[in-house]
């Protein structure tokens, strides 16, 4: 309400200047009117004493107004009486005001418009009159002092209310809340690694709901005073013309008021509409720096804009410039219109840098002391500038190592060389001429910098020469190799440093690790802003998994960072657009993304290799003219599947064994998409066209649409394309829904202009229909909308983008890693791979990286860093779209320790095991009975969503025998037993409480044996509710690192 209040100042000014013309006016009139005790603010009742003279007869007339935030004004109380030429008289006039003006609102007093003055005027004039005029011979003006309604007194009412009127009153009271109005909008509140692609961040305004600020906003289209202040940190020189900092489309997809952008020599270009429709913009003076976090402040007063640029380095004072402009018009903008963006977009690229929290102050523009200016929070604290000089500092000492080596093996190869007689005569004469004068300078002295000398001097010895990018790559390859090698946690805190360093020196893998290994506390401190400014670090350099994990860390607003599905979108959609990318160029970098949980057994027996019995009998089967087998043999090897290594020219052998000899349609499909894509072959069109047509008398959808594709890339033919597509949408082909949604959007359908609308519905079903670059389009359109057809819908995009950036060959490979070393016996390195795909948010490395925790070898994680693990990562895994029941159970077993310790209510138990058991799971059915026999009523909610309401007021043997029937009979063989014994022991304990020692025993038995039979029980439940007495007491924030981190950034 601060321009609320701001207004009412203005109008006290207003009307202070009315009281002083009419006091002026008069004392040269034949009348005076003073009031005597004039209230400060309104009052119920208040005797008004009015002192009033006239030198003829005249009426006096006295009113109170009230003018509210709507731009009314109202009489509220009037009065008039008749004056008679002579002396001073007074009058008092008995002023009632109304309640809603004076009192808080109740059941008995209305809620009114907010009020923005009140005053009482009182005028004498000649005969009868509404208003004063300047024929009035005498006036006066007092304003009141008008609260806020929730600053007034509450009225004692002499009557009491009637039980309905309480209770409707108690129900829908007035909230003593004020609607928050968007006044000052924050178009980006976090950071943000923008790359210098097409990525940024879309954000929207909406109109006030405050009527009379809407009115002000609307009014202030035309003569806007606003503005808008960037942090921005810039990496790299614009390689562009113009590079996106942040700017406003409209509906028509135009740039409107204001858009700012960066040059190819690091000016500000500002464009502006003016009123008449028309750009105007102009350019800087200064320029911005690099590596530097900088402030710009653009204001926009009426028809002059100017941009003030403060730069911050280290703790010296901030740089200050600026620049202003006047325009021939005044400027025109309308917040409402379109979209705003912040970094890279539909139709320009965006810096290459960094952004800080972005403000737009919609009604003013705020002071700023450029002097004293200070960072943001977020900037400190995660603080990259602190980083890049870090960084730069070692990379100019590894710079020196290198030329002193490069200097030494010059000399070494000079001193080695034969000389002629009269040169060794001048080296005799001048010996200090004959040796190289090489840099003396101790560079890379410190312990921890130490290896990196060490393997600069192994690399010169080895190869001659190295590059710092090169020390980099091999730093991290030894910090994995001593990892596989020594397969401790403990190691992970002394490769730290180099990790650090290899980061710096470029490889984004080391970044992305040590991210990773901070944010989960692993080995070393768990530090969530360092592991933030890694993925920042990593994300800006477009490294794929970093994207992914900042994608998913403002998706779910996890460790103190606040969930936006604007900026989650901005990183999904860059991997998302990598991920369509790289499934047209394969290598052997990627791998097929494959969600196994390490519990499955059956799963987990499937994983083959090429020299595996499951593959080589694939192979045989192959051989023997198998088409499935034939086709499963080259999906595993093109792809790169089930644990088999990429081999794409033996693939397509098989793809073409599959579609010449067995005239698979499948695989003579496979086989057409190889040829005319040209991948592991060379490119043969015809032959492809070929094969797709005996595929397509088969009637097969995806060989229909690929005929179409040919049809218009080929031959240009849009009408027998179209026909296609239609005919293979028909038979719900993803691709081809695809394809028909790109010509609406592209204009390109024959004799149909370009529509929006109809693209977005054939992008909805192919997304539907898993076609990863359909759900890509229709996140887009969801992120900015169709005006007047689909409104923004930011969550539901970032889901999209979500599940098209989980298909990425290079997660894949992560994945792969993670479960290969889990076969092989290797538990810390498939801790470490699961790892890093748990923070990128993938849910079955989530759930992998929990079971790995709660089945550590004994020894390698203390018990308190266990239980984080398993509730941090399980709790993770479960908020997917279809949560694991094992996750959920054991979810619920960790809320039960927490239950024990009075951390926890029950309800969230059984919530957890209601969960599992709604999904059939025995385990479920099994831990509610378990819950019930330990004397725990559950809630009248779950045994509701159970079908067992009927039951709540049931005694415990009726509940137990229907829990323990639903386990038996939830169609696993594994569990009847179990379920069946557990079912024996509640009949034998309902026998007779206090039965023979022989029904005791065989109760007690049951009851063990099921416990221990149970099949999913590894350990069992009872075991998790026993856990140690120095796991209950450890600390929920306690890690395995030591309690001071000493790693430098680099």
């Amino acid at each position: 309400m601060g321009e609320l209040q701001w207004i009412c100042r203005r109008l006290s000014l207003q009307l202070s200047i009315l009281v002083i013309s009419c006091s002026s006016l008069s004392q040269s009139s034949p009348g005076a009117i003073t009031l005597i005790n004039p209230h400060e603010s309104p009052v119920s009742v208040h005797p008004l004493w009015v002192q009033y003279s006239c030198s003829d007869s005249a009426m006096v007339h006295l009113q109170v107004l009230v003018s509210f935030d709507t731009g009314t004004t109202s009489v509220i109380f009037q009065r008039r009486w008749e004056c008679s030429p002579g002396a001073h008289r007074t009058h008092v006039v008995k002023m009632h005001l109304p309640d809603w003006l004076v009192y808080q609102p109740d059941w008995r007093v209305p809620m009114s418009d907010w009020v923005l003055s009140c005053f009482v005027r009182v005028w004498m004039s000649s005969s009868v009159s509404s208003e004063p005029s300047q024929e009035s011979l005498a006036s006066v003006v007092e304003t009141f002092t008008v609260l806020s309604p929730l600053s007034r007194m509450f009225k004692e009412h002499l009557l009491c209310p009637s039980w309905e009127t309480d209770m409707l009153w108690k129900a829908h009271r007035w909230k003593s809340e004020c609607p928050v109005e968007n006044e000052v909008a924050s178009l980006l509140s976090s950071l943000y690694g923008s790359t210098g692609e097409n990525f940024g961040i879309t954000r929207t305004l909406h109109p006030y709901t405050n009527r009379f600020l809407e009115g002000q906003r609307l009014k202030a289209i035309t003569y806007p005073w606003c503005a808008f202040s960037i942090w921005v940190l810039l990496d790299k020189q614009c390689k562009e013309h113009l590079c996106g900092i942040l700017y406003h489309i409209d509906l028509k997809e135009n740039y409107v008021s204001p858009s700012l952008f960066l040059t190819r020599t690091g000016h500000i270009h500002v464009q502006l509409e003016l009123e008449n429709g028309s750009p105007s913009a102009f350019l800087s003076s200064f320029t911005l720096p690099l590596h530097q976090w900088c402030l710009l402040n653009l204001e926009l007063t009426g028809r002059m804009g100017k941009i003030t640029v403060a730069c911050i380095a280290g703790h010296e004072q901030p740089v200050v410039d600026s620049s202003e402009y006047t325009f021939s018009t005044t400027v025109r903008m309308d917040d409402t219109d379109g979209y705003f963006v912040v970094g890279g977009g539909k139709f320009i690229r965006g810096i290459e840098g960094f952004y800080g929290p972005v403000t737009y102050y919609r009604t003013r523009t705020p002071s700023f002391n450029m002097s004293e200016l200070q960072l943001p929070q977020t900037v400190r604290m995660v603080n990259i500038s602190g980083w890049l000089q870090s960084c730069q500092q070692f990379q100019a000492e590894l710079e020196r190592k290198i030329s002193a080596y490069s200097c030494e093996i010059a000399a070494k190869t000079q001193g080695e060389r034969c000389v002629d007689v009269y040169t060794e005569l001048a080296l005799k004469t001048n010996p200090a001429s004959s040796r190289t004068q090489c840099s003396s300078d101790e560079a890379l002295h410190s312990p921890q910098r130490r290896p990196v000398a060490r393997l600069v001097e192994k690399i010169f010895n080895k190869y001659g020469s190295v590059s710092p990018a090169a020390v980099g790559r091999a730093l991290y390859a030894a910090v994995l190799r001593t990892m596989e090698r020594e397969e401790s946690v403990k190691t992970i805190s002394r490769l730290m440093p180099s990790l650090l360093q290899a980061g710096c020196l470029g490889d984004n893998r080391a970044l992305h690790l040590a991210s990773v290994l901070y944010s989960g506390g692993l080995g070393v401190k768990k530090q969530p802003y360092k592991a933030w400014l890694l993925s920042v670090l990593g994300a800006q350099k477009d490294w794929r998994l970093a994207l992914l994990r900042l994608g998913h860390l403002h998706r779910v607003g996890d460790q103190g960072v606040d969930a936006d599905p604007d900026l989650s979108y901005a990183y999904y959609s860059n991997i998302a657009r990598q991920t369509s990318a790289d499934r047209l160029n394969p290598s052997s970098q990627q791998m097929f993304v494959e969600s196994i949980h390490l519990n499955d057994e059956e799963i987990l027996k499937a994983q083959t290799n090429q020299d595996d019995d499951i593959f080589q009998w694939l192979k045989l089967q192959a051989r023997n003219g198998v088409a499935d087998a034939e086709r499963a043999v080259a999906r595993m090897l093109f792809w790169g599947q089930q644990g088999v290594s990429p081999d794409i020219q033996t693939a397509v052998r098989h793809y073409e064994r599959g579609a010449t000899r067995l005239q698979d349609p499948v695989s003579m499909y496979d086989y057409a998409i190889i040829l005319l894509t040209g991948r592991g072959v060379p490119q043969d069109v015809p032959k492809a066209v070929t094969f797709l047509k005996k595929a397509q008398e088969q009637g097969f959808a995806p060989a229909i649409t690929a005929l179409g594709w040919y049809y218009e890339q080929f031959e240009k033919n849009y009408e027998r394309a179209v026909e296609l597509w239609e005919q293979a949408d028909q038979l719900e082909n993803p691709d081809a829904a695809m394809n028909l949604g790109v010509l609406h959007l592209q204009g390109l359908y024959p004799g149909q202009p370009p529509d929006k609308v109809k693209a977005y519905k054939y992008f909805l079903k192919s997304a539907q229909r898993g076609h990863i670059n359909g759900g890509i389009e229709l996140a887009e359109i969801w992120s900015r909308g169709i005006p007047g057809y689909v409104v923004r819908h930011p969550s539901d995009a970032v889901l999209w983008v979500k599940w098209a950036s989980e298909q990425n060959g290079y997660l894949g490979t992560a994945l792969r890693k993670g479960l290969n070393a889990y076969l092989k016996g290797n538990w810390f390195m498939a801790l470490i791979n699961y790892l890093i795909c748990a923070e990128c948010g993938f849910e079955a490395a989530q759930f992998n990286i929990a079971f790995l925790c709660e089945h550590s070898p004994h020894g390698s994680l203390n018990p308190a860093f266990m239980t984080q693990c398993m509730l941090r990562y399980y709790n993770l895994s479960i908020q997917s779209q279809d949560p694991s029941p094992y996750a959920l159970v054991k979810m619920g077993d960790l809320f039960y320790e927490e239950h024990t310790r009075g951390k926890r209510d029950l309800s969230d138990v059984a919530e957890m095991y209601k969960k599992a058991a709604l999904k059939n799971d025995p385990q479920g059915w099994y831990s509610l009975g378990l819950l019930v026999q330990e004397g725990h009523r559950l809630p009248a909610m779950v045994l509701s969503e159970l079908k067992l309401l009927q039951h709540y007021f049931s005694d415990r043997y009726t509940l137990l025998t229907s829990l323990y029937h639903r386990c038996r009979d939830s169609n696993s063989d594994e569990a009847y037993l179990p379920c069946t014994l557990a079912l024996l022991a509640s009949h034998l304990d309902s026998i007779q409480t206090l039965g023979p020692a022989t029904v005791k025993l065989l109760s007690a038995v049951a009851v063990a044996v099921a416990t221990l039979s149970f099949f999913k029980l590894v350990p069992a439940i009872l075991r998790q509710r026993s856990v140690s007495s120095q796991q209950s007491s450890a600390l929920s924030e306690s890690s395995e690192a030591p309690e001071q981190d000493e790693t430098p950034v680099v």
